[in-house]
């Protein structure tokens, strides 16, 4: 089944959630410096994604195209919105916490990653799903503790992740057909790069040092792709 590790990862993802709100009554001391390392342990391993480059020239242009793409089309605003959307349409009694800032927090940190274009590729090329196994394992952990301090908003990042993972493991079973396996191991290691400057980001935004809108970094991705391609066929 190739949608079995993108499902799996995220149940664990609402599975976390939901138990992080039990635990909402942890002293807000604890949580802060819990959220401090969390913080810490992403941007070390963005830093560590980050060192895969063999192009880091790539993944500087990808970042600055990817930048004024996505503050053209403001994607920050609009991932923001569909968070407060969501957050509208639940019972008051059920606002518990920053729904929007629950949702585009957890939704940054689980789908701007190597492992979940990684992950999806396994799945879709090799009918494998260890990687997602594990990145649901991470995630489910990395939920119960942001549900427990910015709210139930992390449970709707299932959603994102459920479609981005599938369509990634979709599209993958074709994916050897029209792509060469060395063009695949340069844009896994540049894409990985590029999202490993972007994790550092939000490892920057969950500690308060710094308050970078990375959704309007995501396009970077897709610039990767298309720098990737250029640069191997020539």
């Amino acid at each position: 089944m190739v949608l079995f590790g993108t499902i799996v990862n995220a149940l664990l993802i609402i599975i976390g959630a939901v138990i992080g709100r039990f635990l909402h009554n942890i002293p807000e001391r604890m949580k802060e410096t819990i959220m401090y390392g969390i913080g810490l342990a992403v941007a070390v391993i963005g830093i560590q994604m980050t060192f895969e480059s063999t192009q880091i020239l790539i993944v500087i242009i990808s970042i600055v195209i990817g930048a004024v793409v996505g503050e053209w089309l403001d994607l920050d605003d609009l991932v923001t919105r569909l968070g407060q959307w969501i957050e509208s349409k639940l019972p008051k009694k059920n606002k518990e916490g920053n729904i929007a800032e629950g949702f585009v927090t957890a939704t940054l940190i689980f789908v701007v990653g190597s492992m979940a274009i990684i992950g999806a590729i396994d799945s879709g090329i090799r009918n494998d799903h260890n990687v997602l196994m594990m990145k649901g394992i991470i995630d489910g952990f990395t939920a119960i503790i942001l549900s427990s301090s910015i709210g139930i908003g992390v449970a709707f990042s299932a959603l994102p992740v459920f479609l981005y993972q599938g369509l990634i493991a979709l599209l993958s079973t074709q994916i050897s057909r029209f792509i060469p396996p060395d063009l695949l191991d340069f844009f896994i290691s540049e894409m990985t790069a590029t999202g490993g400057l972007m994790i550092f980001a939000i490892g920057l935004n969950l500690i308060g040092l710094t308050k970078i809108r990375v959704a309007n970094l995501v396009p970077g991705i897709l610039i990767v792709g298309i720098i990737v391609s250029i640069v191997h066929f020539l």
